[in-house]
């Protein structure tokens, strides 16, 4: 019996459905078309998460990731952070997590499961790796979360002093075919933010020679925590 699945099943709410199909871009054209809902607010998840990590399967996994519910597929991934973090110093385990997680790429497909997800499981997991995997993501990702996988994931790194990963595959979208959509410009700003609280000048010497041809929603959201005048400044130009 898979009992995160009947135990998220149990949780759903049809008064919500409507707002978070609305909230996700579900409509015919939109990045979340087709997806379908529960009804399920992410703290619930959470929590059932919290109650039944440890007696879960990878083919629980399997069956929940696949799941036509955005829930359910987000109930799977958090499982699977929990999985990898409880494993520790269980080296097989842990890989046997990252090895699901790509495996299951396709299954992670709105920006709230790429999110709660990547840097949780890829970013740990190469903090003492070879990296090569998140720029080949960021590059040639078959779809928009693939890419976005490999930006968000640098988060990790720049919560341990390292910055480069990020600078280095935010030139990648700057490098993409333009227009760039608009869920992975709102990425790379943010990591860049992230990145510029941590060290502001380097952000700003990094901006310096790019600002005038980045994307706007990428530029506006990498300088969100500058001066409203600095703001202006890297806007007008």
């Amino acid at each position: 019996m898979n009992i995160l699945y009947n135990k998220i099943l149990s949780k759903q709410d049809p008064s919500q459905v409507e707002g978070l199909s609305r909230f996700f871009k579900t409509g015919p054209g939109q990045y979340g078309e087709g997806d379908k809902f529960l009804g399920i607010k992410v703290p619930t998840i959470r929590e059932t998460v919290k109650e039944c990590w440890n007696v879960t399967t990878f083919d629980d996994l399997k069956e929940c990731v696949t799941s036509e519910y955005h829930e359910m597929r987000l109930a799977a991934l958090l499982t699977l952070v929990q999985i990898f973090k409880h494993a520790k110093k269980d080296v097989n385990l842990q890989q046997q997590c990252i090895d699901f997680y790509l495996a299951n790429t396709q299954y992670v497909n709105n920006w709230d499961l790429v999110d709660l997800s990547c840097y949780e499981l890829l970013g740990v997991w190469l903090l003492d790796k070879d990296r090569t995997l998140l720029y080949d993501l960021a590059r040639d990702g078959k779809t928009i979360w693939e890419q976005r996988i490999g930006m968000v994931s640098t988060m990790t790194f720049l919560r341990h002093g390292e910055l480069d990963d990020t600078y280095n595959i935010a030139e990648i979208f700057l490098e993409k075919p333009q227009p760039l959509h608009d869920l992975l410009q709102k990425a790379v700003g943010w990591l860049l933010r992230e990145a510029g609280k941590r060290d502001e000048q380097r952000l700003k010497q990094w901006l310096s020679t790019r600002h005038k041809t980045m994307p706007r929603t990428m530029l506006r959201y990498a300088i969100e925590k500058f001066s409203e005048e600095e703001r202006k400044y890297y806007l007008e130009k």
